[in-house]
């Protein structure tokens, strides 16, 4: 499922990033990979604000859609 509709506080694993390459890297570079693990913290009006590593992230919703997980 797409990050976007997923459960709030819930420990969640990446399985598939619907993006271009650089997109990816970029991804990649914030933590956001395949198999890595994330938490959505708050979702609200396509936005997500997650969790990861040791850091908070804000996804907006085009880039939010892209990214899911189980």
């Amino acid at each position: 499922m797409p990050i976007i509709f997923a459960p709030i506080n819930t420990q969640l694993r990446v399985v598939r990033i619907a993006a271009d390459d650089k997109t990816k890297k970029r991804l990649e570079s914030l933590g956001i990979a395949v198999n890595s693990s994330i938490t959505v913290m708050s979702s609200g009006g396509g936005s997500v604000v997650c969790r990861v590593l040791d850091g908070k992230l804000a996804l907006d919703r085009d880039l939010s859609t892209k990214i899911f997980v189980v």
